[in-house]
């Protein structure tokens, strides 16, 4: 295992989970891996394979080039300042709502779409 590149991975996808306001519990349980793994795999200790990566990218909302410490390659993928800045404006309870939502189906967002409209009547 190369030590620094996991070291990277972890350092990247703890501030991307700070940002998102997520805990280490619900990243794990979004990205379909135990809390015990997660821990480990934000301090270093272990490698993600290349599916739990791509799961990894999706649910923080981060570039793979990010993830992996290639920032500065232009990635398309990657938020812009001003993109970055009103993210990270937003309340953590706001952050880990959009979280949930985009990993939800048409009807799981038809479903929350209409519990939302009721609870503001």
């Amino acid at each position: 295992m190369n030590e620094e590149l996991a070291r990277k991975i972890g350092e990247a996808a703890r501030e991307a989970r700070q940002r998102a306001g997520l805990t280490q519990a619900e990243v794990a349980s979004l990205v379909e891996i135990t809390s015990m793994v997660y821990s480990r795999m934000e301090r270093g200790k272990v490698m993600p394979s290349v599916p739990t990566l791509r799961r990894l990218c999706t649910v923080l909302h981060i570039s793979a080039d990010a993830l992996l410490g290639l920032t500065g390659t232009g990635a398309a993928d990657e938020p812009t300042s001003s993109s970055r800045g009103k993210q990270e404006e937003s309340p953590p309870g706001l952050r880990r709502l959009l979280t949930l939502v985009l990993r939800m189906d048409e009807t799981q967002l038809q479903a929350l779409t209409g519990m939302a409209g009721a609870l503001l009547r």
